[in-house]
């Protein structure tokens, strides 16, 4: 290869770097456009084109990157996740943590409310979201299951052993979500959360760890 040859590859490298970083830039405007409308305006009035003038984008740019609003939620939701994760301790998971976690979503109901619809949602045939859920509910069972392994050993105080007791935990967060979406002035999220540990016997219920996200506002799962 000549010299001009390695030139103009070098160039094109760099050329589809830049593309691909402009590309990342982009997808991470769009997210962080939806995360905040959907805060501000709920999930049912959250319209793609109004995510893409946020993100200053034409729709038809935005749809370049999520084709429907199903996989732009699903593009929120793994966002979430990652933040999420990375707010508590690179995964350092604990019953505390996740109370702690629980009052952090009680800041952000727009999104809190599009989970919860995006989940119902896909429990369909053929859901675009239903991949990712079924994905995200084998791997938060076994994320908490370990996580209450490594706090309490091979049984809960309880008795239950960490994999039985990892389903009720996803259960409880995800049915106490959609009541306190439902009746906020009724239904206390954050303290029935806690006084379920106190029944599943963690004694996490009096615990005070630092929540994923505090002080940040409610910016991101």
């Amino acid at each position: 290869m000549s010299a001009e040859e390695r030139s103009a590859a070098r160039g094109s490298r760099r050329a589809g770097g830049g593309r691909e970083a402009q590309r990342a830039e982009r997808r991470a405007a769009i997210l962080e456009a939806a995360m905040e409308l959907i805060a501000e305006r709920g999930y049912r009035r959250t319209s793609l084109a109004a995510i893409a003038e946020r993100a200053g984008l034409t729709q038809q740019g935005l749809l370049h990157h999520f084709p429907t609003k199903e996989l732009l939620l699903i593009g929120v939701l793994e966002a979430r996740d990652r933040w999420d994760a990375a707010a508590a301790a690179s995964g350092s998971w604990r019953t505390g943590t996740l109370a702690q976690l629980v009052e952090y979503n009680a800041t952000r109901p727009g999104i809190v409310q599009a989970y919860t619809v995006l989940s119902a949602d896909s429990v369909t045939e053929d859901h675009p979201a239903r991949d990712f859920f079924e994905a995200r509910f084998r791997a938060v069972r076994e994320a908490l299951a370990a996580a209450l392994r490594a706090e309490f050993g091979d049984a809960l105080p309880g008795g239950l052993t960490p994999e039985r007791a990892a389903p009720l935990l996803v259960a409880v967060m995800d049915g106490l979500q959609l009541q306190w979406l439902l009746d906020p002035e009724e239904v206390d999220m954050p303290a029935s959360f806690r006084d379920f540990l106190t029944l599943l016997g963690t004694g996490a219920a009096g615990e005070a760890e630092p929540g994923p996200g505090a002080g940040e506002g409610d910016r991101e799962k």
